[in-house]
């Protein structure tokens, strides 16, 4: 019992440290970019609506307030006692449930390459117990919800306290972000990081067919030379990558595509047939009904939309910076 209560409270004091750090390197709604590249912190004072946008290699960690993440269907919802992991590149539709002027949300993310987390599970583990478990389970999702511990929490206390001794970071940062993935690692099902690095094991070759596709998603890819280029037969790698993507391959393809002509639209200015063909597709009027039928509206008027939800955050940004928020 005493245990338990000693880790509740180590939890709750590396919270209240987070939050400060939060209240003072992101002190107005928006989402804030670091002098740590892979990192990125995020403040918001109202509840937000679902946003699609394909999720590399991360961790998000909430201090305040609450998400909802959704993939395929299913829901993922994550705050200040569970953090969101994606171990793969997934398209994931997020949306803020829980924030408010008084009691904002605050979180950040942290971005990774896969090698590196999965470099540190083999080391935590016995390379032949994880290759003899590789070889015998499922492939596991590459995402996931878990409980959030006061070894992580202070690890990444000491990540965000180092952007207030920027001299620091060259030299501290990379020991910090391999501590806080080791605590990741530890928090996972025996296997499920492992298996993304145990060349030959079905994980391992849907990730290498991931990469692929978000390489070359302009062009024509079939099941078959997706399979043949990681030799797997076209049944085995139909299944295990719709366990780790809960998507068909044509699925995850046509979601990458789509997320990415947003993103030319949204950020670049690219009209919607331009987009269209940049993506892959020749047909725009195919383009428009396939991203009407992912994201709810025509291409035109979600890029619109989306400006103008962009342009109220800021101006609500722009109001809380003007207010102060205490710290």
């Amino acid at each position: 019992m005493k245990q338990i209560a000693d880790e509740a409270q180590s939890r709750t004091e590396a919270l209240q440290q987070l939050t400060h750090l939060l209240y003072r390197h992101a002190p107005a709604a928006g989402t804030y970019q670091t002098a740590i590249p892979s990192l990125s912190l995020m403040h918001a004072v109202q509840p937000s609506a679902p946003f699609e946008s394909v999720y590399k290699p991360s961790v998000c960690i909430v201090a305040q307030g609450a998400k909802l993440s959704t993939l395929a269907g299913q829901i993922y919802r994550y705050d200040s006692s569970a953090y969101f992991l994606t171990s793969v590149q997934l398209p994931v539709a997020s949306s803020i449930v829980e924030a408010s002027p008084s009691v904002p949300y605050l979180g950040l993310k942290l971005c990774f390459k896969p090698e590196m987390i999965v470099e540190i599970a083999m080391q935590a583990a016995s390379l032949r117990s994880a290759r003899e478990e590789a070889s015998r389970v499922e492939s596991h999702r590459g995402l996931s919800v878990q409980q959030t511990s006061s070894a992580l929490l202070n690890a990444v206390v000491r990540l965000v306290g180092l952007l207030d001794t920027p001299g620091d970071i060259p030299v501290l940062e990379p020991l910090i972000i391999r501590e806080i993935l080791y605590r990741i690692v530890q928090d996972q099902p025996s296997g499920s990081l492992e298996q993304f690095g145990i060349h030959g094991s079905h994980a391992y070759n849907i990730a290498q067919a991931i990469r692929i596709i978000n390489r070359q998603y302009d062009r024509m890819l079939t099941v078959e030379q997706l399979a043949k280029s990681v030799n797997m037969s076209v049944s085995a790698f139909h299944k295990h990558f719709k366990q780790v993507t809960a998507f068909s391959p044509l699925q995850y393809q046509k979601s990458v595509r789509l997320h990415e002509a947003r993103r030319l639209m949204l950020a670049e200015g690219t009209q919607v047939a331009d987009a269209a063909f940049r993506v892959g597709y020749e047909s725009p009027s195919q383009f428009s009904r396939e991203y009407a039928r992912m994201f709810g509206k025509p291409p035109m008027l979600d890029v619109q939309q989306l400006r103008e939800s962009l342009q109220a955050a800021s101006g609500s940004a722009s109001t809380s910076a003007s207010g102060g928020n205490g710290s």
